[in-house]
């Protein structure tokens, strides 16, 4: 098998399919800079149009859109504080911080190479390892699903800092809003009021543009002249070979590559959760955690290296088993089957030419991430910030609309929007926390989905969540999350005292 990933590849490099990868990646971080739209709807408007060509021009077009988007997400995440895809919220937290400081233009830098390592290390994942780790997926049943799912909820809640009781407020509406619609296994409506538009559930993209594009817009427009904004005259743009001696992340590049890879293999799980807890796990092992949130580089190098690894890896059960991992993995086997192309182990020995040749391309996709967004991004979006404050914000505003009306074509959307956008803006001035809300949405359903059909396989028996070994540890991690913060504060707190 992995003599065919060598004779896969002298087609990447035919002029055709290199430019495809080119294009989707420049496409990629344009749309992922745009809030309102995602990866998943630049993949799905291409598919249609990719009938025409060669399987592996297409391809490349959705593996350079996909990681492309990924990073551009970081770019409106540092820069406005409004994450341009979901994965990107907790790029939010120190990418801010550090654009507010003049740093815009290193975290930026940082985001990129960060990006670019963690898509590298998931698609020598994809490459070198797809078959062995697709048998992982088979080790998680539902029970040991919902756990995964609750302990991402609980460490986002208690390691992230600030209020706990605020913490699980936030995400216990995050929580409220992903039960929304129509039940997954009886098919009766939840809280939709008698809108048909609510039947479908509430997407993601329109709780994401309310929660955090609205108010630092609304923000923006308020205090035009306001001074402890971001200081758009020192982005710190020098060259990127110049920046790179200042990032000694690897511990971190490494630790939330691996992470990212094993959230991908997940199926239902996403970026989202990965940049979270890479996030959460290098704020937890850092000699300096109180700085995190101030604008602490090594914060956006976690979020960026976890949410990028996740891109490929989460293909591995899409290709060996046509179980797709994330939205955009889905839409790629969309895009498989448009080519006559179906997933599942016969995939690698009818077709192992094109499969591989996808490999690769995620491959220089994510290498390419460093030669065009380290210019790209740096040097043109940065520049973003020297338009007049109310200009910017009317821009901004604008392609918020046009981004949530695209999603449906609906004006409900545009309304949806404006609605959580208050709520947002309500939370932001009571020192809510956001992520949880947003965390708390992308795993609600997941986790309550396994949950019912955990119990329903244990014939309504809670036992069932407990009777085997992952299930314990995942327990007892999240106990340790839940615990732990408060022991280790009563001890640090003794210690002040003796």
């Amino acid at each position: 098998m992995y003599s065919d990933l060598l004779h896969a590849l002298p087609d990447v490099f035919a002029w055709t399919n290199f430019a495809a990868v080119v294009i989707g990646v420049i496409a990629g971080i344009v749309v992922g800079a745009m809030p309102g739209l995602s990866a998943t709807m630049a993949i799905s408007v291409l598919v249609p149009f990719t009938f025409g060509l060669e399987p592996l021009v297409a391809l490349g077009l959705m593996a350079g859109i996909y990681n492309g988007a990924m990073y551009g997400g970081a770019i409106p995440a540092v820069l406005l504080r409004i994450p341009g895809t979901p994965a990107a919220v907790a790029t939010t937290f120190d990418g801010y911080p550090m654009a507010q400081k003049g740093e815009g233009g290193f975290a930026l830098q940082v985001a990129v190479v960060s990006s670019s390592i963690g898509g590298i290390a998931s698609a020598f994942a994809l490459m070198l390892l797809a078959p062995p780790l697709s048998k992982v997926t088979l080790l998680f049943g539902p029970s040991e699903v919902f756990w995964v799912a609750v302990f991402g909820l609980a460490s986002i809640i208690f390691l992230l800092g600030g209020n706990p009781i605020k913490g699980l407020i936030s995400a216990c509406f995050g929580v409220f809003v992903s039960v929304i619609g129509s039940d997954p296994i009886y098919g009766n409506d939840r809280f939709t009021f008698g809108q048909l538009e609510m039947l479908d559930g509430i997407n993601i993209v329109i709780l994401l543009v309310g929660l955090y594009a609205l108010p630092p817009v609304i923000d923006l427009l308020e205090t035009p002249l306001k001074t402890d904004g971001v200081n758009s005259s020192k982005l710190g743009t020098e060259p990127i070979w110049k920046a790179l001696p200042r990032m000694n992340y690897w511990k971190t590049w490494l630790r939330g590559s691996l992470l990212g890879i094993w959230i991908g293999i997940l199926p239902g799980a996403g970026g989202s959760m990965a940049a979270f807890m890479s996030y959460n796990e290098a704020r937890r092992t850092s000699k300096n955690p109180e700085k995190w949130g101030e604008g602490e580089p090594e914060g956006v190098a976690a979020a960026e290296v976890a949410n990028n690894a996740d891109t490929a890896s989460a293909l591995i059960p899409a290709l060996t088993l046509g179980i797709p991992g994330t939205a955009v993995a889905a839409v790629m086997l969309g895009g498989l089957l448009v080519h006559g192309l179906q997933p599942g182990p016969m995939l690698f020995r009818d077709n192992p030419d094109i499969v591989f040749g996808f490999m690769w391309q995620f491959l220089f996709g994510a290498i390419l991430l460093v030669l065009l967004g380290g210019s790209l991004a740096t040097n043109s979006f940065a520049r973003l910030l020297n338009l007049p404050r109310p200009l910017l914000g009317s821009v901004i505003i604008v392609l918020m609309l046009i981004g949530v009306y695209s999603i449906h074509g609906r004006m409900f959307d545009v309304y949806l929007m404006l609605g959580f956008g208050a709520i947002g803006w309500v939370m932001d001035r009571l020192k809510f926390p956001l992520p949880p809300v947003v965390l708390g949405l992308i795993l609600g359903g997941f986790a309550e989905e396994n949950l019912r059909l955990a119990l329903r396989i244990g014939r309504g028996d809670p036992m069932v969540l407990f009777q085997n070994t992952t299930s314990l540890i995942l327990v007892a991690l999240t106990v340790s999350v839940v615990v732990g913060p408060t022991l280790k504060k009563r001890f640090i707190d003794s210690r002040k005292k003796a």
